[in-house]
């Protein structure tokens, strides 16, 4: 076993990482980036090295400055994590060469799976069967429009290099297979230097299946069963579990079987996964599955894997990578139970899913596991730490295991409406509202439930007047040093209310509330608004959260924020007209499709926004004509002006 090791990486899988290391002994050294110098797994990390500016091009993606650190430091080895560098065989034959082991599979074995196109040929060659397709190297747009039509509509554009949904999309006509294609290698472009594509027939009924495979140096390579991915939100996954709902005996040991075959024929040594696709139309069949791709890393979702196997996934790549054999046969790995994780993102549902920022001055998870079930919590940051536009905007992992599918899942709706974070819009609601869907429930999930069922998946109820009225009490704040689990206990008897009556003001979204409370001299408070009077007992047990200038009243998944206007502040009519329009986020305006002086319709698309390597299409909010647009290729930060429109007369 090593004795240092350095994790090339930052955030959860960070931390994570330094968790097992510290139960085995070995010492960790972290490496950060401006952004991150104050962040959670530098303080978990026996020794941190800064290695660059906050962009990933000038740290995270530096391996020069990453092995400089390794020696530097003493460590041994490297652990890449997952994204960054973990699937990039040129550092590990750097890593080598510096006379270091890199904590994963070879060069080679990269290689050959690193690239979609040539591994599904070599997949071919295996016996493991893949999806149709066109999968050659030819790349003009009339050859791969021909090979679409010959596939059959629709049809499904895919980055060649890289993953998590980026560089993809689905074309159901030949009309839009150009504009589709560009945006495919623009984005496969930004994200993995690689604009090349591939073409394949895309499944009604998607299942998106994978099993986690493991190899040793000594040609052993054993599975861990499987996990359904199949909950995704533009291609990216949001819920994962094992086992996979459904799953047949037939169809578990040729997909296994299968999974082996593939890492067993690139001779594969350590922690990897073999992505099917199912076609679940009729149900799932051991004929109707097919290869996807290979992640030569460990994955986001390996912690459902672990809690139905006992298996800890980054013990067995540190023992691996020091020279060890697999820690158990294939008979000694056995499936216990049912296990979920949800992935909590600082994102904007309700808009798409637009990645958001923004400080975390409210941070709770649950502190128990729910009834009859095991609960961890997967995160990199803490209370106070801000979500930074330069990396992916993940907050935590919420796991939970159970000894059936049932239980698990309540378990999972019980730790998500324990959750409370305030300070950034997150997916919480989102992530308990699918959760709590009949077809997810049940197991009927395929790739495209999340799309057809969008609006009511992300659609967030009005606050209540009690959600109301214990905000209006919480903002009035005429107690500085009050006990905080007891928000409007000290109200009572205070001497503003006791000529009867006060008035807060409320920011929800674009509207302003207005509510009046009055104290009462039994200890409880009247909180009149638009809606009527509602009363509230001192400590009526609402969970909320105070930061500057705004309160958040959680229930259930969902967290209300509310503006607390300062009254003697002036409003910074700056820019502020009602018709601009402004950047959801940071980003860099990737094209521009309209001009000054252009007559645009509301819905008609103006721009593209590229943020944390994903485009997303800014269109008009209104009919209007342009009078000024952001040019292609500024960097811009979040509500930035855009678009301005050309002012008409009321």
């Amino acid at each position: 076993m090593f004795s240092k090791i350095l994790i090339a990486n930052r955030g959860e899988i960070a931390c994570r990482v330094i968790r097992t290391a510290r139960r085995l002994g070995v010492t960790t050294v972290a490496v950060y980036s401006d952004a991150d110098a104050a962040s959670l797994h530098v303080a978990m990390a026996d020794e941190a090295v800064h290695i660059g500016a906050s962009p990933v091009g000038d740290s995270y993606l530096r391996g020069d400055h990453i092995i400089a650190a390794a020696k530097q430091t003493g460590a041994e080895a490297i652990h890449p994590g997952y994204g960054f560098l973990s699937e990039n065989p040129d550092f590990v034959d750097q890593v080598t060469a510096a006379g270091l082991v890199f904590i994963g599979p070879s060069a080679d074995s990269i290689r050959a799976m690193g690239l979609k196109d040539a591994a599904k040929r070599l997949m071919e060659k295996a016996g493991v069967p893949v999806v149709p397709g066109y999968h050659g190297e030819a790349q003009d747009i009339v050859l791969l429009a021909t090979k679409a039509r010959e596939i059959g509509y629709p049809v499904l554009i895919k980055a060649r290099a890289g993953g998590g949904g980026k560089g993809m999309r689905r074309v159901d006509n030949p009309d839009d297979f150009s504009e589709a294609l560009s945006g495919a290698r623009r984005e496969a472009k930004a994200a993995f230097g690689d604009d090349r594509v591939l073409v394949e027939k895309y499944v009604d009924k998607p299942r998106h299946i994978e099993v986690q495979v493991f190899g040793d140096n000594f040609g052993n390579a054993v599975h861990l069963y499987e996990r359904d991915c199949s909950a995704q939100r533009r291609h990216q996954k949001v819920i994962e579990e094992a086992p996979a709902p459904g799953m047949t005996p037939a169809l578990r040991k040729a997909m296994t079987e299968a999974a082996v075959k593939a890492a067993t024929a690139i001779r594969y040594s350590g922690a990897g996964t073999i992505e099917f696709i199912v076609d679940a139309s009729q149900g799932l069949k051991a004929d109707r599955f097919w290869f996807m791709e290979m992640n030569t890393r460990l994955q986001v979702e390996h912690p459902v894997t672990e809690m139905i196997t006992g298996v800890d996934l980054v013990e067995w790549q540190l023992r691996v990578a020091s020279g060890e054999k697999l820690p158990r046969t294939q008979d000694e790995i056995a499936l216990s139970g049912h296990a979920f994780e949800a992935r909590l993102y600082a994102e904007d549902a309700t808009k798409g899913f637009l990645p958001a920022i923004g400080t975390l001055h409210h941070l709770r998870f649950p502190e128990r596991a729910p009834a009859r079930a095991s609960m961890r919590i997967e995160t990199g940051v803490r209370e106070g730490d801000a979500i930074s536009p330069y990396y992916d905007p993940m907050i935590a992992k919420l796991v939970v295991h159970g000894h059936d599918r049932a239980t698990s899942l309540s378990a999972l709706e019980t730790a998500l409406a324990g959750t409370e974070i305030a300070g950034s819009v997150t997916n919480a609601a989102f992530l308990a509202a699918l959760a709590a869907d009949p077809d997810f429930a049940s197991g009927d999930v395929d790739t495209g439930l999340i799309g057809r069922k969008q609006e009511t998946l992300t659609a967030i109820p009005a606050p209540g007047d009690e959600v109301i009225a214990t905000a209006a009490l919480a903002a009035a704040d005429v107690a500085k040093n009050r006990d905080p689990s007891e928000p409007w206990a000290s109200l009572v008897g205070y001497a503003h209310f006791h000529a009867g009556a006060r008035n807060i003001a409320l920011k929800a979204g674009e509207n302003t509330i207005t509510a009046r409370i009055t104290a009462r001299t039994d200890g409880g408070f009247d909180v009149a608004t638009d809606n009527g009077i509602h009363s509230l007992r001192a400590g009526g047990g609402k969970r909320l959260a105070r930061w500057p200038e705004h309160v958040t009243v959680f229930s259930g998944a969902t967290g209300y924020n509310f503006g607390v206007p300062d009254p003697l502040a002036r409003a910074d009519d700056a820019g502020a007209g009602a018709g601009n329009l402004r950047a959801p986020m940071p980003g860099l305006v990737k094209v521009v499709r309209s001009g000054p002086g252009e007559t645009v319709v509301k819905g008609q698309p103006l721009l593209i926004l590229e943020a944390m390597k994903m485009e997303h299409t800014i269109a008009a909010p209104h009919d209007g004509t342009i009078a000024e647009i952001a040019a292609e290729g500024a960097q811009v930060t979040d509500g930035t002006v855009l678009v301005k429109f050309v002012e008409t007369d009321a």
